[in-house]
């Protein structure tokens, strides 16, 4: 891939952090309206039941229409950071390479935080430099209409999402669960560890149409 375009999402999907991996250079798009029940906001890891939803609670204006990304704050009446590593931790503590990075995400887990958007850089910093992804970022600087580069926005859509036909992995609950694909990229982390970079490379991405 050359220059792709990419929101910042909250622990990305599998199928964004292999955009992230393969991207020559990487563009962030900031300046897009706020959308529930996208990827901005939540990421699902495997749990003995399945898939697990972690969501971030949102503070919501019904006064304020099309509230842009860059604008929306985290709702934090209730301790919503440490019971999601709490259910990491159930879901993964057995995974071959939870302890390897459990040091390093733990921080991650016992913030205050005010910013969506600011808190997913935040984690995505982590993710890229734990990775060992080198891709070069920047950030747009108004909302791109009709970006010359590789779109792949898309990616953020939560709701209707395709069979991306990526390469199944071990997972700690597949003999329960059967393999679930494209997850957050925690359970890839957790489960390849030092392999996540060359099982991201190795991926063919293949864009949903709108």
């Amino acid at each position: 891939m050359n220059t792709i375009l990419v929101y910042p999402t909250f622990f990305p999907s599998i199928a964004t952090m292999v955009a992230i991996a393969q991207a020559k250079h990487l563009v962030f798009e900031i300046h897009d309206n706020y959308q529930k029940q996208s990827y901005r906001n939540r990421t699902y890891i495997a749990h003995s039941g399945g898939k697990l939803l972690l969501g971030v609670p949102i503070k919501h204006n019904k006064e304020v229409k099309n509230k842009k990304s860059n604008n929306v704050q985290v709702e934090n009446e209730e301790p919503w950071l440490s019971n999601q590593w709490k259910s990491i931790k159930t879901a993964y503590s057995t995974s071959p390479y939870f302890e390897f990075y459990e040091d390093d995400l733990a921080p991650l887990f016992k913030k205050k935080v005010t910013s969506l958007q600011d808190f997913n850089f935040e984690i995505i910093t982590m993710l890229i430099a734990l990775i060992g992804i080198e891709t070069p970022i920047s950030k747009t600087t108004e909302y791109l209409k009709n970006p010359d580069m590789i779109d792949a926005r898309i990616l953020v859509n939560a709701k209707k999402e395709p069979d991306f036909g990526f390469d199944s992995y071990h997972q700690v609950f597949e003999s329960k669960t059967g393999f679930i694909a494209n997850l957050s990229i925690l359970d890839l982390l957790f489960n390849e560890g030092p392999n996540t970079i060359t099982y991201l490379e190795s991926q063919k991405l293949l864009l949903p149409k709108n």
